[in-house]
Formats: C-alpha cells, sequence, structure tokens
C-alpha cells in the first residue's frame, strides 16, 4: 500500500530462506537472504539487467570477494559493495534501500 501511495520506493525486498535456492528461479522484486542458524551465508537475486542470470553474492566474511547485506525495517536490502555482474549482460550496479542504482560507465 505504501507503495502504491509513492509513500515507500523499492526494487526488492528481502526474503529469508534456509537454503541456497540452487537453480531455482527467484521471482523479480526478491532478494533471497540465505540464513543457516542465524548466520548469513548468501544473498541471491535475479540480474536486474534482464538477462535472466541468477547471482550470488558471498555473505561470507573469511571468502573473497564478499559483500554485507543490510535491511530496513521495511525489508528493502543495501548491500556494498556494488554488484558487478560479468556473465551475459555485463551490468554493474548497487542496491540501497531496495533499489537498483546504476553504475555510470
Amino acid at each position: 500500500m505504501l507503495r502504491h501511495f509513492d509513500i515507500l520506493d523499492f526494487d526488492l525486498l528481502v526474503r529469508q530462506v534456509d537454503r541456497h535456492p540452487g537453480k531455482a528461479e527467484i521471482p523479480a522484486g526478491e532478494l533471497w537472504l540465505v540464513v543457516d542458524s542465524g548466520v548469513k551465508k548468501w544473498a541471491c537475486l535475479s540480474c536486474p539487467g534482464g538477462c535472466g542470470v541468477q547471482i550470488s553474492l558471498s555473505l561470507n566474511p573469511e571468502h573473497r570477494p564478499r559483500w554485507k547485506v543490510e535491511q530496513d525495517f521495511w525489508r528493502r536490502p543495501t548491500i556494498s559493495p556494488s554488484i558487478h555482474q560479468q556473465k551475459m549482460c555485463r551490468c554493474h550496479f548497487w542496491i540501497r534501500k531496495g533499489q537498483i542504482e546504476w553504475c555510470k560507465i
């Protein structure tokens, strides 16, 4: 309802799941946050560039590259650093407060 009245704007909302989606299709507008035993493991989403590639971002602080995901009260994700999808459409973007912000070339 808040989105309908332009009070709250977002492209993605967090959906917490307990396992990696594998090859399952992640619905548009969702970022799947994989949490196991209270530990954030992965952030998974469909590429917003429209190529259909599933993007899986490691949240493990011991691995590189790694990302950090935070979410606000409304479940809008913020991810850092930026995401540079190297396959298919090769898009580069930020996710801030649930919105896709394309990196300028």
